[in-house]
């Protein structure tokens, strides 16, 4: 959910002033202009066409998928994805999927605890691994390449973008700062290039530092 709605008149201004806060951060402000350049993908945010792209993606990088709601039992339950969802949704676990360590892709949800569509939340929350500060930088992380792949698809990214509040308080350097150093991170990682596009592999890196933090 919008926390601070953007009326449609004033979003091309906000993002050119976003983008002119990431002057001095080059990744960064390629990933933002990728997803900024989004909007002229138009259309409804997602389609079957959509989805079916995001589940074709899942199985390119190797990721086990079930035509199944996660409501059903997981979003992921050690082995497979459940893709009955929208395209972001499925874009979004893809992402955790390539930030999860080796040795917490084995655990329900990736150890993040129970995601918003997972029906089994107990389960998941069991095996919940992470604090929150932990939990907090690697949603980030997969918020932000998740959009990365929907804009590597062609589809409207600006919309989860948006969703995902990452242009809340874009008036005060704190927010570019936060999404310079989320790029930053996933570029370490060589999960991203320096283009802003995503790479279909996994982490084999450590993961991004809990003192990353947003403030």
């Amino acid at each position: 959910m919008i926390l601070t709605p953007i009326a449609a008149e004033a979003l091309p201004a906000t993002l050119a002033a976003f983008g002119q806060r990431l002057a001095s951060r080059p990744v960064a402000a390629a990933a933002f202009a990728r997803i900024a350049a989004s909007r002229d993908a138009g259309g409804p945010e997602d389609t079957p066409a959509r989805r079916r792209q995001a589940v074709d993606l899942a199985r390119a990088i190797g990721i086990p998928t079930i035509d199944e709601m996660p409501a059903a039992a997981f979003s992921w339950d050690g082995r497979a994805l459940r893709t009955d969802s929208e395209a972001w949704v499925v874009l979004h676990e893809i992402a955790h999927w390539q930030l999860a360590p080796p040795e917490r892709r084995c655990l329900l949800d990736f150890g993040l605890g129970a995601g918003p569509e997972t029906g089994r939340k107990a389960e998941a929350d069991a095996v919940l691994c992470l604090d929150e500060p932990a939990r907090a930088t690697e949603e980030a992380a997969a918020s932000l390449l998740g959009i990365l792949w929907e804009v590597a698809l062609g589809q409207p990214a600006i919309h989860a973008f948006l969703e995902q509040n990452w242009l809340e308080g874009w008036e005060r350097p704190a927010a570019a700062e936060w999404f310079a150093a989320t790029i930053d991170h996933l570029y370490a990682a060589r999960l991203i290039d320096a283009e802003g596009r995503p790479a279909p592999r996994a982490r084999d890196r450590p993961a991004i530092p809990a003192a990353l933090s947003r403030r």
